[in-house]
């Protein structure tokens, strides 16, 4: 998997440099700039404002097992989307990374787990509403883009299956998992099962408050609409003034090529080829959407490098107050 990764970000580079190259260096170059250090400020202070209500949606689901950390879970979100967006890792290790950030926090790991896997759950099928969302605004505003909504509906079909089998495995599968590590365990890793358990436990009852879990969508929803503004915001800091509506859209269409190719670190090579593309849909020249991805990516290691430095931080602080 990590040769996989390594690989896949090797090509994507090699792709996202291909696509800069082929339209100017230069130009692409020139419409970054132009945007200037108040643009990027107005860009990276709308991601801030974005992941409130990510951070609330995910402490909406703490709550159900009594633990009501706003702050932490907030914390812990920036902890998650940083380390997905500049570290050369897979989007599954930025869950992982979430979920450590809450447990030096003083969160149990199985509430910890729990709530990562179930928020994941929310946010993919937001998600999917927001993809959804974006087809319908493709196909009011370019009618002749029938083959790409197809696409994009055939996409959505399996997401939603595999949404389907992902809840599935956290509320039936979980049993049988257990009887698994039981047996492979045996008495090496005892506490294999008795962890499993708890998790099990864990997921069993967060499901059984649906209110909360619909908050957690709603939240959401309304967190992808924003990252749909914040490209709004994004092509305006260029000198692009485009509709909100359009900007949502290319946003929601990106999404879902980034979901589907979760396997590919920082997303390297696949966010420059779908804004190019997507943009082109709604007129906008390639060269510019290229300068809006590289924007993006000037904010996330903006924001990213001092949320990592700090929370590495509070690990070093963490250990050692546990080594003495």
């Amino acid at each position: 998997m990590k040769k996989l990764s390594v690989a896949l970000a090797l090509v994507g580079l090699a792709v996202g440099t291909a696509l800069v190259g082929s339209f100017g260096f230069r130009d692409v170059a020139q419409a970054v700039a132009s945007a200037g250090w108040r643009g990027l400020a107005a860009v990276c202070v709308w991601q801030l404002v974005i992941f409130v209500p990510l951070g609330l949606a995910w402490d909406q689901l703490a709550r159900i097992r009594g633990t009501a950390r706003p702050l932490v879970f907030l914390w812990a979100r920036m902890v998650r989307d940083t380390a997905t967006n500049i570290l050369p890792f897979s989007t599954i290790g930025g869950f992982v990374f979430g979920a450590r950030a809450l447990t030096v926090h003083g969160i149990g790991w199985p509430v910890a787990t729990a709530t990562t896997v179930v928020d994941i759950t929310a946010e993919f099928l937001a998600e999917v509403g927001f993809v959804a969302l974006g087809v319908i605004i493709l196909l009011a505003h370019v009618p002749h883009a029938h083959a790409v909504s197809a696409s994009v509906e055939i996409g959505l079909g399996f997401a939603i299956l595999g949404i389907v089998l992902f809840v599935w495995a956290q509320r039936g599968a979980a049993p049988a998992f257990e009887r698994i590590a039981a047996r492979i365990a045996a008495r090496r890793l005892g506490g294999a099962r008795r962890g499993m358990a708890a998790l099990n436990e864990e997921l069993a009852e967060l499901y059984r408050r649906p209110g909360r879990l619909l908050v957690c969508f709603l939240l959401h929803f309304v967190g992808w609409i924003l990252s749909g503004m914040g490209d709004w915001v994004a092509y305006h800091a260029i000198g692009l003034p485009i509709d909100v509506d359009n900007a949502i859209a290319i946003e929601a269409l990106l999404s879902g090529v980034s979901a589907a190719a979760f396997l590919v670190p920082v997303n390297a090579g696949v966010q420059e080829a779908g804004y190019a593309g997507f943009g082109a849909l709604f007129g906008i020249p390639a060269d510019l959407s290229l300068a809006v991805s590289l924007l993006r990516r000037a904010r996330d290691i903006t924001i990213g490098v001092p949320v990592l430095l700090l929370w590495q931080l509070f690990e070093a602080r963490r250990l050692r107050a546990a080594t003495g």
